[in-house]
């Protein structure tokens, strides 16, 4: 499911869904992801909420918590995105909001597939640069040198009540 608190010139809900089910085939994770698309306000609620960081990101990671054996269509978790920070990233990049926000997407897919930049000596990276060809993207997050607002991705969901986003 996407829900798009922000529009996006080029991109709506049912495009950004068609291209989350790509990236997800490409990385070979079955399991189903929510992608929030809203502002940076948001996130930085979100941010200060489940990582204890008081500051916007562009894209938070939310895995779900395993699931049992017979669910038929599980979760594999779900995504926040700051419209205003793919904006800025964009505009710094010299390409478009949609594609900086799938950029962001594949980004998060992949921390929720279990792939973690930060101590996977470069496994991330070389898989991320090879799944953009792939799917027709420029460049990612982690080729950057640093990118405004990124931070490390939620490794664990909080164990209260589930959050009303995406």
């Amino acid at each position: 499911m996407v829900i798009f608190r922000k529009r996006i010139a080029g991109l709506n809900p049912s495009s950004l869904d068609r291209f989350v089910l790509r990236a997800r085939k490409a990385i070979r994770l079955r399991d189903t992801v929510n992608v929030l698309v809203t502002n940076s306000h948001e996130l930085r609620s979100l941010n200060r909420q489940f990582r204890g960081a008081d500051k916007p990101t562009d894209v938070l990671s939310f895995p779900a918590p395993a699931a049992g054996q017979h669910e038929a269509k599980r979760l594999a978790g779900e995504l926040a995105i700051s419209v205003d920070i793919a904006r800025e990233n964009a505009d710094r990049l010299g390409h478009s909001v949609a594609d900086e926000v799938k950029i962001l997407v594949l980004h998060g897919i992949m921390h929720l597939a279990g792939f973690d930049h930060e101590d996977d000596n470069g496994e991330m990276a070389r898989a991320e640069k090879r799944l953009r060809k792939q799917l027709n993207l420029v460049t990612g997050l982690i080729e950057r040198t640093p990118a405004p607002g990124h931070d490390r991705p939620i490794r664990k969901r909080s164990t209260g009540a589930r959050r009303k986003t995406a």
